[in-house]
């Protein structure tokens, strides 16, 4: 889909003529307008509402797009507070879209971005191996990717390390005593959740403990898989003595099931879950977790891709930022975990 950047380069003019063409018809020669006029017929280019606003409010665009799996999600709500944050301080507005972890939503959404020519766009990718961001960073329009990453294309990413993240959550459970431990995990083809279950695996067997498939249950993570997951760890004839969970809405869903099956926490069934939860000190107990900078990681990856519009030819930057284990109450559990 063409850009105002496209249309610009076809026409052999500057972007603010073109801009003007649209916006302002009167202050351009009429050859002028006729050329960047064909070029947008030849390149099928849709001039940008949002952009046609700002410009009528503030006299420039600076539309930075954000797409984000699920904004209900608190860590992802992080996420683009940080990015908005420091989108506002640069004069950028932003413009958010939810993916559901669909691709097709995803590729709806990088299409109707780059129709209302943002400047950028900051992603977490669906998959590994994206078909849409890929399609995307072929454009002229700058992507940085957040949380995750992709699999065999070189982008701008800010990442936490979710290896060690989950290397920390399971070491403290096996030093609370704990052999049968369980991973309620995530979709596979999503890179930050592929990481967590690599991470889970090692501290096993940095602590000579098997990795036994029936205590790893990989799927959306959402409150009522964790649920549904936790009932059929439970359900086990050996079930776990902890559990480690993917993200904070799959911790809820586990807490509910623990509490449904009158399992308590931690005496029968201890827990640590990733990313923190805003409400923590109103569960009963508080859950440990491993909380991630999810607030940075939106500054930071707002802050790349700024850095990316001033210097468009500069090498790819990855950053790595470090997690913390949060120590609360729901795994003190001194249990027979054989």
């Amino acid at each position: 889909m063409a850009t105002l950047k496209d249309v610009a380069r076809k026409a052999g003019v500057s972007i603010s003529t073109v801009s003007r063409v649209f916006n302002d018809p009167e202050k351009v020669r009429p050859d002028t307008r006729q050329r960047v006029r064909k070029a947008s017929e030849a390149l099928n280019y849709k001039p940008s509402r949002v952009a046609r606003r700002l410009r009528v409010q503030t006299g420039e665009t600076n539309l930075i797009g954000l797409i984000i799996p699920d904004i209900q999600n608190p860590f992802f709500a992080e996420v683009a507070r940080g990015v908005e944050d420091v989108a506002r301080d640069h004069n950028y507005a932003v413009i958010f879209s939810n993916s559901d972890e669909d691709p097709e939503n995803q590729k709806v959404a990088l299409d109707t971005l780059q129709t209302e020519d943002v400047d950028g766009v900051i992603v977490p990718p669906v998959d590994l191996d994206d078909a849409a961001v890929k399609d995307f960073a072929e454009s002229s329009i700058p992507i940085v990717c957040v949380d995750r990453q992709m699999a065999d294309l070189r982008l701008d990413t800010i990442l936490s390390d979710n290896r060690q993240g989950a290397h920390d959550a399971v070491t403290h459970l096996i030093e609370h005593g704990h052999g049968r431990i369980a991973f309620i995990g995530g979709i596979a083809r999503i890179s930050t959740l592929t990481e967590r279950r690599e991470g889970y695996e090692a501290a096993l067997r940095d602590h000579d403990l098997p990795v036994d498939p029936a205590l790893v249950r990989e799927g959306e993570l959402h409150r009522e898989r964790g649920k549904d997951h936790t009932e059929a760890l439970l359900a086990l004839d050996r079930p776990p003595t902890a559990l480690f969970t993917g993200n904070n809405l799959t911790t809820l869903g586990a807490l509910a099931a623990l509490n449904q099956h009158d399992v308590r926490v931690p005496e029968d069934m201890a827990l640590v879950g990733y990313d923190d939860i805003p409400w923590a000190d109103a569960l009963n107990p508080p859950p440990t977790v491993i909380d991630q900078p999810s607030y940075e990681m939106g500054q930071r990856a707002a802050e790349l891709l700024l850095q990316r519009l001033d210097a468009p030819d500069r090498s790819p930057t990855v950053v790595t930022l470090q997690p913390k284990l949060i120590v609360r109450q729901s795994c003190g559990a001194d249990s027979d975990s054989t």
